[in-house]
């Protein structure tokens, strides 16, 4: 069956364009559901870094963190990479950073983070910065590490 103009392509659509048969080998893909949207895809990217934001985690000093997935929005520590919690504030910090069209701006930061900081050329160095706690998670170690 051929889409109309205007109806979605779906997954079987696209692979009889291109050539080639919608068999059985096929069937993982939900052959029938519409592609999303670039603007579905966002949209349900905004919702899950939403949701991400809402679950809080309780830490304390000594407990090794790392970002939240898609929650990164400073160059260290890299994604993926441990940090280490050095102090848990009381009172947020607010940043100071006075534009308001700076994604820092007041920025609530109440955990301190030791992290080890690479540049080309340059040794490891061990610094510590404010964070959003809110943008953590527990680190755990890859499997088979």
């Amino acid at each position: 069956m051929k889409p109309k103009k205007n109806d979605p392509l779906s997954s079987r659509n696209i692979l009889d364009r291109i050539g080639i048969s919608s068999d059985a080998q096929f069937d993982l893909l939900e052959a029938d559901d519409p592609l999303e949207s670039p603007m579905e895809s966002l949209a349900r990217a905004l919702s899950e870094r939403y949701e991400a934001m809402q679950v809080c985690h309780t830490f304390k000093v000594g407990d090794i963190v790392t970002w939240k997935p898609g929650l990164s929005n400073r160059r260290y520590p890299k994604n993926g990479a441990p940090a280490v919690v050095m102090e848990v504030l009381e009172t947020s910090v607010l940043d100071r950073e006075r534009d308001s069209g700076s994604p820092y701006f007041r920025e609530p930061l109440d955990v301190v983070l030791g992290v080890f900081a690479e540049d080309e050329g340059m040794p490891s160095m061990f610094l510590t910065w404010h964070f959003d706690s809110r943008r953590f998670q527990p680190w755990q170690a890859e499997e088979g590490l």
